[in-house]
This record gives C-alpha cells, sequence and structure tokens, in this order.
C-alpha cells in the first residue's frame, strides 16, 4: 500500500482571475501557477502530453475563435501574466469567471463548462457540429498532492474523462462532452524516499478521489451552464467598457451556488 505523502501548508492550490483586453472585450483567465515539483499529464494544445509543468492557463476567448496557432496565443497570454519554464495552456469560449471546483480526500478539481456544442465522441452524425456553432468546451484541471508514477498518471486522466461523461448524464446531458474538451491531471513529483504510486484507476486510492471530485465539479458546471443557457443568471464577460477590471478569484474556496 503507498503512504499518504504529507500536504504542504500551501494547501489547497489557489487557482487565481486575470483579465486582459483582446478583440474589443475584457476577457479573462484563470491561472494557478503550481511551481516546481509538479508532473502533469494533459491533452492541452499547449504543454500537452506528459511532463514536469509549472503552471495552468485557462483563457477564455471570443465566440467564433479562428486562430490557427492557439499555442501561440496562449504562449502570449502566459508570458504576459509573468508565467515562466513548461506550463499548460487550456482554452474555451466558455465563461471562466463561472467556473466550479470540488475536493475529495486531498484532490481538487477546477472546472470551466460550455456545453454549446453536446456529442458522442463515437457518433459522426455530430461530429462536423452541423446544428451551427455555440461556444463550449469542458476543461478540466485535476490536482492530486501524490506522486503518481507515469502509467498511472495516464489512467488518472482518463478516470477523469470517465467521471466527466458519468457527470453530464447524471446532469440530464444526452452527450459525453463536446469536441473541444480538454484534460489536465497534475501529481506530485516524488520526494526522496517517495514511491510513485503506481495506479489511477476508479478504484485506486487517488483515482477513486480525483473521480468523486471531478464528477461534483462537472456535474456543477453543467446545471450552471444549462440555467446561463435558459435564461438564468448570467456573469457577464463580454465587458466593453474602458476599464477591465482585475481580481483574485480564489477557487481554494467554496465556489457559491
Amino acid at each position: 500500500m503507498i503512504a499518504n505523502p504529507p500536504i504542504d501548508d500551501a494547501w489547497p492550490p489557489v487557482v487565481a482571475r486575470a483579465a486582459r483586453r483582446e478583440d474589443g472585450a475584457c476577457r479573462h483567465l484563470l491561472v494557478w501557477r503550481a511551481g516546481p515539483g509538479w508532473r502533469m499529464v494533459s491533452s492541452a494544445v499547449l504543454g500537452g502530453g506528459i511532463g514536469e509543468r509549472h503552471w495552468v492557463l485557462n483563457a477564455q476567448v471570443r465566440a467564433g475563435y479562428s486562430r490557427m496557432d492557439p499555442d501561440r496565443h496562449l504562449a502570449e497570454l502566459a508570458a504576459a501574466q509573468g508565467l515562466h519554464g513548461p506550463g499548460v495552456g487550456l482554452m474555451t469560449a466558455a465563461e471562466v469567471d463561472d467556473g466550479t471546483r470540488a475536493a475529495d480526500g486531498g484532490v481538487h478539481a477546477v472546472v470551466t463548462t460550455g456545453i454549446g456544442v453536446p456529442t458522442w465522441a463515437a457518433d459522426p452524425a455530430r461530429a462536423d457540429g452541423a446544428t451551427g456553432f455555440r461556444p463550449g468546451t469542458i476543461n478540466i484541471l485535476a490536482v492530486v498532492p501524490a506522486p503518481v508514477a507515469d502509467a498511472g498518471l495516464v489512467n488518472l486522466l482518463a478516470t477523469a474523462t470517465e467521471a466527466k461523461v458519468q457527470a453530464l448524464l447524471d446532469a440530464g446531458y444526452d452527450c459525453s462532452g463536446t469536441p473541444s474538451d480538454a484534460v489536465c491531471v497534475a501529481v506530485r513529483t516524488p520526494r526522496a524516499g517517495e514511491v510513485a504510486d503506481p495506479f489511477g484507476g476508479p478504484r485506486s486510492t487517488w483515482g477513486a478521489r480525483l473521480a468523486r471530485a471531478v464528477h461534483q465539479a462537472v456535474h456543477e458546471g453543467a446545471l450552471r451552464d444549462r440555467a446561463r443557457r435558459s435564461g438564468g443568471p448570467v456573469i457577464p464577460h463580454e465587458r466593453t467598457g474602458a476599464r477591465c477590471p482585475v481580481s483574485d478569484l480564489r477557487l481554494a474556496g467554496p465556489v457559491p451556488a
């Protein structure tokens, strides 16, 4: 059995909000300045794959985004935030201001949810978005305060995706996600004397906790997204005034309903 490692005093992770003016509007970003000591696996367009990563950026862009170099765009946004070294860059047209967060046994999940183009992964009839463009994307960041081996880390990514699909079904959606969903899972780099956990499936210690955290965050995000699209309360993000305010959004704490 793998012993649980100590959790730093700085835990849980703080995801801060930043803003910039782009395309004539004030658009927001979520930033986790993880620092050294983290290994991540991600499907992100910037910093995807597996390896040491020092930060995660989740940037909101305009609906109908059409740049063909999103990795370069994200690198520019990261540099503007003072982020250096290897990191992960995610992108979405969803409301990053309305991110949801959940925790279970030391694992934290932060999710931004937009389900404008719900689809089944193996449904070719809906893969081309023929019903018209509606901004979407479900971006998941899950943070595990333990060292996990490469195979287990990849398994955690699969577990997070499985939990996402379960949450969407439980929220009443007939889909496995959107065509542009992305996932990032971060685990601790092993400290001296630590043994990396080889497992990450849904019945492993850390996989089970991750699955529950991701499920809760995605489920809440899906319900909030439906409320927005049906005329419920909307957090404005297309701010066109002269000022572009920046404030700290500490998703480490509870997210208000």
